[in-house]
């Protein structure tokens, strides 16, 4: 039976230069390699060593990147070693399958949330009609499944921030800050439903899973074992679950203790060691 190996990317596998939180002195700092280019500059990073790791990581799991970017906002990323047969973006809404996306699983998602949550169309309103112009940025929707903000977030007041996570709360929508990004997700659209959905496709009987954000938690809990990094939204929520591993590692040093830990464990499993 296959290990599959599930992780969120950003800030969890590849990090931006504002959060490599490189606090060694330079001489001591890793050597990086960029893997997302973005209008001709370099955006997203993660160190050699975990670039070597990742490449590994194939020859004993199946590596399948979970991200909440968009399908055209993952295909910018060039990660080392094999393209991924099975990739998961949107949140869980888009299943790509060897690059393309299956249009059964997107049928399916989009079917449970006009059942289950109040319309995208009025989640963009209220988010319109709330939030200040003197500290929001950008308005953007993601493949027709959810928006989110792009915010000036020291000028942006929490409270805003609580009441909108109640008023997201009684319609079926979470909400989800991270860095510059406000999220609002309706609450079926998870990573964990994608991933099952690999797992039974794969015959996958052991998933490992890391993430740093609260919309990483249902991946998270899904998982036979998983591990988040010392920054995030789950770290400074003090957030752990059983067979939760929380790492002291920060910035895009986590990123490589993270894929130590995927190997380790896809490793014992490969020989007979079982899943620790």
């Amino acid at each position: 039976m296959p290990v599959l190996v599930a992780s969120d990317l950003d800030r969890t596998l590849i990090y931006s230069s504002a959060a490599l939180h490189l606090t060694m002195p330079d001489a001591r700092a890793p050597r990086l390699l960029c893997v997302e280019v973005h209008e001709s500059r370099p955006l997203s990073y993660m160190t050699e060593t975990a670039a070597r790791l990742l490449a590994e990581l194939g020859d004993t799991a199946v590596f399948v990147p979970v991200t909440t970017r968009t399908r055209k906002q993952y295909q910018r990323i060039n990660l080392p070693g094999p393209a991924p047969a099975y990739a998961i973006c949107a949140n869980g809404g888009q299943l790509l399958v060897d690059g393309v996306t299956d249009p059964d699983w997107h049928a399916r998602v989009t079917a449970r949330l006009a059942e289950e949550c109040a319309p995208l169309a009025e989640v963009r309103a209220h988010l319109q009609a709330t939030a200040d112009p003197a500290w929001l940025r950008k308005h953007r929707v993601a493949e027709d499944l959810f928006a989110y903000l792009v915010v000036e977030r020291e000028l942006m007041p929490e409270s805003w921030v609580k009441e909108l996570a109640a008023w997201a709360e009684d319609r079926g929508w979470t909400v989800s800050l991270q860095g510059r990004k406000l999220y609002a997700v309706p609450k079926p659209l998870t990573k964990s439903a994608a991933v099952r959905e690999v797992a039974r496709r794969t015959g996958a009987d052991l998933t490992l899973a890391a993430g740093d954000s609260l919309l990483d938690a249902d991946l998270l809990l899904a998982a036979d074992r998983g591990w988040r990094p010392g920054h995030g939204e789950l770290a400074d929520a003090g957030w752990s679950a059983p067979g939760i591993t929380a790492l002291p590692d920060r910035g895009v040093l986590a990123g490589e203790r993270i894929l130590r830990e995927f190997g380790r464990a896809s490793r014992a499993r490969a020989t007979g060691g079982g899943p620790a």
